[in-house]
């Protein structure tokens, strides 16, 4: 009797834990169930093709129109691991297909991301905007950008030679390259409540290896200088010499098409008031709307679950990919694409 009993139990118990499997790996597929269609496509690019994906609305019913996406530092295929999904479902809504495209190197694409100068990702992008402004499915009229961090010196380079484009956005921008590593550093630092030794020593590197950059050193010289416990790659430090002088202030005073900026009040990468800041001095007026997100990390994230990630961070990402996004950005970006008048101004290409 005993023994029926406890088969008994132990079946029970299975079955609940299989029901929870099946109910959780449900929710993941309903969490994950986007409205728009996406497909592979191949862009002609300035030096290799490029290995994209093209996301279009739902039942859409004529060209829509379109949003160019172009990513931030470090390795990225073209939906960021998935982050940009709840982004294009966004603009899906507004009525904007979404472009974005993996990084040379990246997910099988042919070439070396760590090869590029921001003017070099700014050429690319033309050449991704080209090619989706002659198909039948994209309206040529209606043609923003969206972009992160870095990207923050890619794409007003693009806006400016392109006042055709109907807008731009900018999540976590910087002007200067130097001063973005120099906050960076010292945010990380307070985050962690370092101690006053490891500020000092963080500082003397950072001055180091800057004055190895501006001296045109080597590869083998940086490594030679025992500057870092672990050096960075030889493509890293070939990369840092070639935009290590970025800053984006030539570019905004000739500035034609609207700009939104997204700004996380927590962002441990960027000084956003000096963002904002330098952007009303300099940009155009009329052009510029700048959005603050209080609780919000460089990524327009709640700042709990990118600042300091962890494994809730994950759960989130996995069963509710929406609500990692700071509250309203997402509905933020639907409503400055509807907003937007489709662009008058002829392409000088």
């Amino acid at each position: 009797m005993f023994r029926k009993t406890w088969l008994l139990r132990l079946s029970i118990a299975a079955g609940c834990v299989i029901a929870l499997a099946l109910s959780a790996g449900a929710w993941v597929v309903v969490a994950n169930d986007f409205a728009f269609t996406e497909r592979r496509v191949t862009i002609p690019g300035p030096g290799q093709d490029l290995q994209g994906t093209l996301v279009m609305p739902e039942d859409q019913r004529g060209p829509a129109g379109l949003v160019v996406f172009v990513h931030g530092d470090g390795p990225a295929d073209a939906g960021r691991d998935d982050f940009y999904r709840p982004l294009w479902e966004s603009f899906a809504r507004a009525g904007y297909a979404s472009l974005a495209w993996d990084k040379p190197g990246i997910n099988g694409a042919p070439g070396n991301w760590l090869e590029q100068s921001m003017h070099d990702r700014a050429v690319e992008t033309e050449a991704a905007i080209a090619w989706a402004a002659a198909r039948d499915d994209i309206d040529p009229r209606r043609i923003g950008m969206w972009g992160i961090s870095q990207a923050g010196w890619v794409l007003p380079e693009v806006a400016v030679r392109h006042p055709e484009l109907q807008f731009m956005i900018l999540a976590g921008p910087a002007i200067n390259w130097l001063r973005q590593g120099e906050y960076n550093t010292n945010a990380e630092l307070r985050h962690r409540n370092a101690s006053e030794a490891e500020i000092v020593a963080a500082h003397d590197r950072r001055t180091a290896v800057l004055g190895l950059l501006r001296a045109g050193a080597s590869y083998e010289q940086y490594l030679a200088a025992g500057i870092d416990d672990d050096p960075m790659s030889a493509d890293r430090w070939r990369f840092a010499g070639r935009n290590y002088l970025s800053d984006v202030s030539e570019y905004l005073p000739r500035l034609r098409i609207p700009v939104l900026l997204a700004l996380g009040e927590q962002d441990l990468n960027v000084d956003v008031a000096e963002t904002a800041r330098v952007y009303r001095e300099l940009a155009p007026a009329g052009l510029l709307t700048v959005r603050r997100y209080p609780d919000a990390s460089h990524n327009i994230v709640k700042a709990e679950l990118d600042n300091d990630q962890g494994v809730r961070s994950v759960l989130v990402a996995v069963f509710a990919p929406r609500s990692l996004y700071a509250p309203g950005y997402l509905d933020d970006l639907r409503e400055y694409a509807e907003q937007q008048e489709p662009s008058t101004v002829r392409s000088s290409k």
